[in-house]
């Protein structure tokens, strides 16, 4: 199939010639320069007869094997994060199996990198009273993480901005927290873009207060934190908190809009990556990087600007819903069969936002079969009555 009749954003159809130019998939050569981790999506059995508004019904072959796929790229795995629907559908019992499953997957790989989420997201809002309830949720989680060997990123809690009163709130619970942490953990400043419930975090709104509050909490516990990321959309808000790190803290980027220059970095300092369009742009990814390690620029810029304005079609407004564009990339490419998401999701965007995607996506080489994806293009089409 070489042309596709796609909707355009008027709602007409017109013909799309397909560039059918796949990146090619394979191991990168050498280490890259940049630590990546990308942020992974699960996979739902489409047969289940779970209802689909209560936990997911996980199908574990699809899942597992996505996650080796993005560890054969050379890529470390963000896993139990938001990209997995967690808190939008994925709870604390499947995150933990989840957790458990990519851990022993990964058994036996050189140098396999995973990190795991850990939240207060089984904390319902009624058990929800006082920091220490908070303090009392994420250890539980960090407890059962650190039990299966797993290193952490620890996740922003809407139970803490639901009893916070002030900054030295979120001070008190991250120091006790962190005391139990037997490794150093990447700490995750999810913007409400992300997540509404997020909004004031740090005890705060305006960024020049919640950038202070958050540094001094990485100065007051620094032997336990790695890092940081921080999901703003905003370029210049990650870059001013870069350079406010100590010494041997990393910033890792959950830019889904900047992430190519963010990533390369300038005289002053780099970010590393933690990124859920990782999951959907692995190949580019992976290859841009070792481009990167290699020294050449030209051929990172080359690979990876390409695959932004898909990113920020994934990624636009309502933000929430980027894992139906994520998903959606999986589908089309081959790793898993259907286009089912936990809590109904794949009905989150509109017609048109998919057959942008499958534009973007073929104009970034990104579809590793062409003619598989159109069919199941042609198939999404069929459904909304488009022959």
């Amino acid at each position: 199939m070489t042309t596709i009749r796609l909707p355009n954003p008027g709602g007409a159809l017109e013909d799309y010639r397909i560039i059918g130019a796949p990146i090619p998939i394979q191991r990168p050569a050498a280490p890259f320069n940049r630590i990546a981790l990308a942020a992974a999506h699960i996979v739902v059995k489409p047969l289940s007869d779970a209802d689909p508004s209560g936990a997911p019904d996980i199908d574990w072959g699809p899942t597992i094997a996505f996650r080796q796929h993005l560890l054969d790229l050379g890529l470390g795995v963000a896993e139990a994060m938001d990209t997995a629907q967690r808190g939008m559908g994925l709870s604390w019992d499947g995150a933990h199996e989840l957790i458990r499953r990519s851990l022993a997957a990964a058994e036996g790989r050189k140098n396999a990198v995973i990190y795991a989420g850990v939240g207060t997201d089984h904390l319902a809002p009624g058990d929800t009273r006082s920091t220490d309830d908070v303090t009392r949720a994420y250890l539980q989680q960090l407890h059962a993480v650190q039990k299966l060997g797993g290193r952490v990123i620890l996740m922003a809690s809407r139970a803490l901005v639901r009893v916070a009163k002030t900054p030295a709130d979120y001070a008190k619970v991250y120091a006790s927290v962190l005391a139990e942490a037997e490794r150093p953990v990447i700490l995750h400043w999810l913007g409400e873009m992300f997540d509404p419930q997020l909004a004031g975090y740090w005890g705060g709104s305006a960024f020049h207060d919640t950038l202070e509050t958050a540094v001094r909490v990485i100065e007051a516990n620094q032997r336990h934190v790695e890092g940081i990321k921080i999901s703003l959309l905003d370029a210049v808000k990650e870059i001013t908190m870069r350079r406010r790190l100590p010494t041997g803290v990393r910033m890792y980027t959950g830019d889904d809009f900047n992430y190519p220059e963010l990533i390369e970095g300038d005289a002053q300092g780099h970010s590393e990556a933690l990124l859920g369009i990782f999951d959907a742009i692995a190949p580019a990814a992976s290859a841009g990087l070792a481009a990167l390690a290699a020294g050449d620029a030209a051929r990172y810029h080359a690979l990876l600007d390409p695959t932004v304005p898909l990113a920020r079609l994934i990624f636009r407004a309502p933000t929430q819903y980027y894992k139906t564009g994520v998903v959606f990339l999986a589908w089309l490419n081959g790793h898993q069969d259907h286009f089912i998401m936990a809590g109904g999701q794949q009905a989150m965007r509109p017609l048109s936002y998919f057959a942008d995607a499958f534009r973007m996506a073929d104009q970034a080489g990104l579809l590793r079969e062409p003619d598989l994806a159109a069919r199941r293009m042609q198939s999404l089409l069929a459904i909304y009555g488009v022959s």
